[in-house]
Protein backbone atom coordinates (compact mmCIF):
# COMPACT_ATOMS: atom_id res chain seq x y z
CA UNK A 1 0.00 0.00 0.00
CA UNK A 2 0.95 3.61 -0.51
CA UNK A 3 -0.10 6.08 2.14
CA UNK A 4 0.13 9.84 1.73
CA UNK A 5 -1.03 13.12 3.25
CA UNK A 6 -2.61 15.81 1.10
CA UNK A 7 -3.52 19.41 1.89
CA UNK A 8 -2.16 22.67 3.31
CA UNK A 9 0.60 22.64 5.91
CA UNK A 10 -0.86 21.59 9.24
CA UNK A 11 -4.18 20.50 7.72
CA UNK A 12 -3.14 17.47 5.68
CA UNK A 13 -5.67 14.71 5.05
CA UNK A 14 -4.65 11.02 5.22
CA UNK A 15 -5.01 9.34 1.84
CA UNK A 16 -4.59 5.86 0.35
CA UNK A 17 -3.12 5.81 -3.16
CA UNK A 18 -3.94 2.77 -5.34
CA UNK A 19 -3.27 2.51 -9.07
CA UNK A 20 -3.67 6.23 -9.73
CA UNK A 21 -6.77 6.55 -7.52
CA UNK A 22 -6.97 8.29 -4.15
CA UNK A 23 -9.14 7.32 -1.19
CA UNK A 24 -9.89 9.34 1.92
CA UNK A 25 -8.65 7.66 5.12
CA UNK A 26 -10.33 10.16 7.43
CA UNK A 27 -13.03 7.62 8.41
CA UNK A 28 -10.23 5.46 9.86
CA UNK A 29 -7.75 7.96 11.27
CA UNK A 30 -7.17 11.66 11.76
CA UNK A 31 -3.62 11.38 10.44
CA UNK A 32 -0.80 9.06 9.43
CA UNK A 33 1.38 9.25 12.51
CA UNK A 34 2.87 7.17 15.30
CA UNK A 35 -0.49 6.63 16.96
CA UNK A 36 -1.98 5.33 13.71
CA UNK A 37 0.92 2.92 13.17
CA UNK A 38 0.98 1.73 16.79
CA UNK A 39 -2.77 1.06 16.58
CA UNK A 40 -2.32 -1.45 13.73
CA UNK A 41 -3.38 1.19 11.25
CA UNK A 42 -1.82 -0.48 8.24
CA UNK A 43 -3.90 -3.61 8.80
CA UNK A 44 -7.06 -1.55 9.31
CA UNK A 45 -6.52 0.26 6.02
CA UNK A 46 -5.88 -3.02 4.23
CA UNK A 47 -9.14 -4.46 5.55
CA UNK A 48 -11.22 -1.34 4.96
CA UNK A 49 -14.05 -1.34 2.45
CA UNK A 50 -16.02 1.50 0.86
CA UNK A 51 -13.43 4.20 1.49
CA UNK A 52 -14.60 7.36 -0.33
CA UNK A 53 -12.65 8.15 -3.48
CA UNK A 54 -11.41 11.73 -3.71
CA UNK A 55 -9.82 14.01 -6.30
CA UNK A 56 -6.53 15.50 -5.09
CA UNK A 57 -5.71 17.34 -8.32
CA UNK A 58 -3.92 20.60 -7.62
CA UNK A 59 -3.59 19.98 -3.90
CA UNK A 60 -0.29 20.14 -2.01
CA UNK A 61 1.30 16.79 -1.12
CA UNK A 62 2.66 16.75 2.41
CA UNK A 63 5.20 14.44 4.02
CA UNK A 64 3.57 10.98 4.25
CA UNK A 65 4.20 10.71 8.00
CA UNK A 66 3.09 13.43 10.37
CA UNK A 67 5.82 15.04 12.46
CA UNK A 68 7.89 12.09 13.76
CA UNK A 69 9.15 11.84 17.30
CA UNK A 70 12.69 11.62 15.99
CA UNK A 71 14.61 11.66 12.72
CA UNK A 72 17.69 9.48 13.16
CA UNK A 73 20.34 9.51 10.45
CA UNK A 74 23.24 7.28 9.45
CA UNK A 75 26.38 8.94 8.12
CA UNK A 76 28.82 7.62 5.53
CA UNK A 77 26.94 4.36 5.05
CA UNK A 78 28.16 3.93 1.47
CA UNK A 79 31.90 3.34 1.07
CA UNK A 80 32.23 5.56 -2.01
CA UNK A 81 30.49 8.44 -0.23
CA UNK A 82 32.80 8.05 2.77
CA UNK A 83 35.76 8.20 0.38
CA UNK A 84 34.53 11.37 -1.37
CA UNK A 85 34.07 12.89 2.10
CA UNK A 86 37.73 12.15 2.84
CA UNK A 87 37.02 9.44 5.41
CA UNK A 88 37.62 5.73 5.72
CA UNK A 89 34.49 3.54 5.77
CA UNK A 90 33.15 3.41 9.34
CA UNK A 91 33.51 0.23 11.38
CA UNK A 92 30.39 1.12 13.40
CA UNK A 93 27.36 3.13 12.25
CA UNK A 94 27.76 6.90 12.55
CA UNK A 95 24.55 8.31 14.01
CA UNK A 96 23.24 11.86 14.16
CA UNK A 97 19.89 13.55 14.65
CA UNK A 98 17.82 15.94 12.56
CA UNK A 99 15.19 18.13 14.19
CA UNK A 100 11.70 16.71 13.46
CA UNK A 101 10.49 20.20 12.46
CA UNK A 102 12.72 20.00 9.37
CA UNK A 103 10.22 17.61 7.73
CA UNK A 104 8.43 19.01 4.66
CA UNK A 105 6.59 17.65 1.65
CA UNK A 106 8.18 16.21 -1.49
CA UNK A 107 7.50 19.30 -3.63
CA UNK A 108 7.80 22.07 -1.02
CA UNK A 109 10.43 24.77 -1.32
CA UNK A 110 13.75 24.20 0.48
CA UNK A 111 15.26 27.28 2.11
CA UNK A 112 18.99 28.01 1.87
CA UNK A 113 19.94 29.19 5.39
CA UNK A 114 21.24 32.66 6.13
CA UNK A 115 25.01 32.69 5.70
CA UNK A 116 25.06 29.38 3.84
CA UNK A 117 27.57 28.78 1.06
CA UNK A 118 27.55 24.97 1.05
CA UNK A 119 23.99 23.64 0.94
CA UNK A 120 24.04 20.07 -0.39
CA UNK A 121 21.65 17.28 -1.45
CA UNK A 122 21.56 13.62 -0.33
CA UNK A 123 19.11 11.07 -1.73
CA UNK A 124 18.36 8.43 0.91
CA UNK A 125 16.16 5.47 1.69
CA UNK A 126 14.27 6.26 4.89
CA UNK A 127 12.64 3.70 7.15
CA UNK A 128 9.47 4.39 9.16
CA UNK A 129 9.13 2.37 12.36
CA UNK A 130 5.81 0.56 12.86
CA UNK A 131 6.39 -1.30 16.13
CA UNK A 132 8.46 -0.29 19.14
CA UNK A 133 12.01 -1.61 18.78
CA UNK A 134 13.92 -1.98 22.04
CA UNK A 135 16.95 -4.24 22.58
CA UNK A 136 16.18 -6.42 19.58
CA UNK A 137 17.87 -9.81 19.83
CA UNK A 138 19.31 -9.81 16.30
CA UNK A 139 19.05 -8.10 12.90
CA UNK A 140 16.70 -10.91 11.88
CA UNK A 141 14.10 -9.44 14.26
CA UNK A 142 14.35 -5.94 12.81
CA UNK A 143 12.33 -6.08 9.59
CA UNK A 144 9.15 -6.97 11.48
CA UNK A 145 9.33 -3.57 13.19
CA UNK A 146 9.17 -1.60 9.93
CA UNK A 147 5.92 0.03 8.84
CA UNK A 148 7.33 1.00 5.47
CA UNK A 149 9.81 3.00 3.47
CA UNK A 150 9.88 6.56 2.20
CA UNK A 151 12.01 8.60 -0.19
CA UNK A 152 14.16 11.11 1.68
CA UNK A 153 16.49 13.99 0.85
CA UNK A 154 18.87 14.61 3.77
CA UNK A 155 19.63 18.22 2.82
CA UNK A 156 22.82 19.44 4.53
CA UNK A 157 24.85 22.61 5.04
CA UNK A 158 28.47 21.43 4.99
CA UNK A 159 30.09 24.39 6.74
CA UNK A 160 27.51 24.21 9.52
CA UNK A 161 28.04 20.43 9.65
CA UNK A 162 31.84 20.36 9.61
CA UNK A 163 33.56 23.73 10.01
CA UNK A 164 31.53 25.18 12.90
CA UNK A 165 29.97 22.00 14.24
CA UNK A 166 31.92 21.57 17.44
CA UNK A 167 32.26 17.91 16.47
CA UNK A 168 28.54 17.14 16.03
CA UNK A 169 26.82 17.06 12.64
CA UNK A 170 23.28 18.03 13.59
CA UNK A 171 23.89 21.79 13.29
CA UNK A 172 24.35 21.34 9.54
CA UNK A 173 21.37 19.01 9.22
CA UNK A 174 18.62 20.71 11.20
CA UNK A 175 18.00 23.93 9.27
CA UNK A 176 14.35 24.58 8.44
CA UNK A 177 12.96 22.61 5.46
CA UNK A 178 16.04 20.35 5.35
CA UNK A 179 14.04 17.08 5.37
CA UNK A 180 11.77 16.54 2.35
CA UNK A 181 9.92 13.22 2.62
CA UNK A 182 7.55 11.42 0.26
CA UNK A 183 5.45 11.41 -1.76
CA UNK A 184 4.36 8.08 -0.23
CA UNK A 185 4.91 5.86 2.74
CA UNK A 186 5.12 2.50 0.97
CA UNK A 187 4.40 -0.50 3.16
CA UNK A 188 7.18 -3.01 3.63
CA UNK A 189 5.36 -5.83 1.83
CA UNK A 190 5.27 -3.82 -1.39
CA UNK A 191 9.00 -3.02 -1.38
CA UNK A 192 10.31 -6.52 -0.72
CA UNK A 193 14.11 -6.39 -0.45
CA UNK A 194 15.21 -2.94 0.77
CA UNK A 195 18.78 -3.75 -0.31
CA UNK A 196 17.91 -3.90 -4.00
CA UNK A 197 16.68 -0.38 -4.76
CA UNK A 198 18.18 2.06 -7.24
CA UNK A 199 18.49 5.63 -5.92
CA UNK A 200 19.30 8.72 -7.97
CA UNK A 201 19.49 12.50 -7.75
CA UNK A 202 19.63 15.44 -10.17
CA UNK A 203 20.26 19.18 -9.89
CA UNK A 204 18.70 21.35 -12.60
CA UNK A 205 18.16 18.19 -14.62
CA UNK A 206 21.81 17.13 -14.50
CA UNK A 207 22.60 13.70 -12.96
CA UNK A 208 24.37 13.67 -9.61
CA UNK A 209 23.90 10.36 -7.76
CA UNK A 210 23.14 6.93 -9.21
CA UNK A 211 23.65 3.91 -6.97
CA UNK A 212 21.91 1.02 -5.24
CA UNK A 213 21.02 0.28 -1.64
CA UNK A 214 22.90 -3.00 -2.04
CA UNK A 215 26.06 -0.90 -1.61
CA UNK A 216 25.21 0.07 1.97
CA UNK A 217 27.92 -0.80 4.50
CA UNK A 218 25.31 -1.53 7.18
CA UNK A 219 22.02 -2.82 5.81
CA UNK A 220 18.56 -1.78 7.00
CA UNK A 221 18.02 -4.74 9.32
CA UNK A 222 21.42 -4.27 10.97
CA UNK A 223 20.83 -0.55 11.47
CA UNK A 224 17.51 -1.04 13.24
CA UNK A 225 18.93 -3.77 15.44
CA UNK A 226 22.00 -1.66 16.22
CA UNK A 227 19.99 1.46 17.06
CA UNK A 228 17.66 -0.53 19.31
CA UNK A 229 20.63 -1.34 21.55
CA UNK A 230 21.11 2.38 22.30
CA UNK A 231 17.70 4.03 21.98
CA UNK A 232 14.04 3.05 21.82
CA UNK A 233 12.56 3.34 18.35
CA UNK A 234 8.87 4.25 18.49
CA UNK A 235 6.15 3.94 15.85
CA UNK A 236 6.38 6.87 13.45
CA UNK A 237 10.10 7.45 13.98
CA UNK A 238 12.10 8.00 10.78
CA UNK A 239 15.58 6.61 10.05
CA UNK A 240 17.65 7.97 7.15
CA UNK A 241 19.97 5.15 6.08
CA UNK A 242 22.73 7.11 4.32
CA UNK A 243 23.52 8.49 0.88
CA UNK A 244 25.76 7.26 -1.96
CA UNK A 245 28.51 9.18 -3.73
CA UNK A 246 27.78 12.18 -5.94
CA UNK A 247 27.14 15.07 -3.57
CA UNK A 248 28.63 18.57 -3.76
CA UNK A 249 30.91 17.80 -0.81
CA UNK A 250 32.93 15.68 -3.24
CA UNK A 251 34.20 18.82 -4.96
CA UNK A 252 32.94 17.56 -8.33
CA UNK A 253 29.77 19.68 -8.34
CA UNK A 254 28.81 23.18 -7.21
CA UNK A 255 26.77 23.63 -4.07
CA UNK A 256 23.13 24.62 -4.33
CA UNK A 257 22.05 28.19 -5.09
CA UNK A 258 18.76 30.07 -5.04
CA UNK A 259 16.62 28.96 -7.98
CA UNK A 260 18.24 25.54 -8.32
CA UNK A 261 15.95 22.51 -8.53
CA UNK A 262 16.79 19.28 -6.70
CA UNK A 263 15.19 16.00 -7.72
CA UNK A 264 15.63 12.64 -6.01
CA UNK A 265 14.14 9.24 -6.80
CA UNK A 266 14.15 5.66 -5.48
CA UNK A 267 12.62 2.64 -7.20
CA UNK A 268 9.05 2.17 -6.01
CA UNK A 269 9.10 5.18 -3.69
CA UNK A 270 8.46 7.96 -6.17
CA UNK A 271 10.25 11.17 -7.01
CA UNK A 272 10.68 14.54 -5.32
CA UNK A 273 11.22 17.97 -6.83
CA UNK A 274 12.24 20.87 -4.61
CA UNK A 275 13.17 24.39 -5.65
CA UNK A 276 15.74 26.30 -3.57
CA UNK A 277 14.79 29.66 -2.10
CA UNK A 278 16.53 32.12 0.24
CA UNK A 279 15.57 31.86 3.91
Amino acid sequence: MRLMRVGPVGRERPVLYVDGRHFDLSPLTADIDGEFLAGDGVRRVREATDLPEIDVTGQRVGAPIARPGVVLCVGQNYAAHAAESGAAPPTDPIIFYKAPNTVIGPYDEVLIPRGSTKTDWEVELAVVIGRTARYLASPADALGHIAGYVLSNDVSERDFQLAVSGGQWSKGKSCETFQPLGPWLVTADEIGDPQALRLRSWVNGEPRQDSSTKDMIFDVAYLIWHLSQYTVLDPGDVINTGTPQGVALSGRFPYLAVGDVMEVEIDGLGRQRNTLRDA
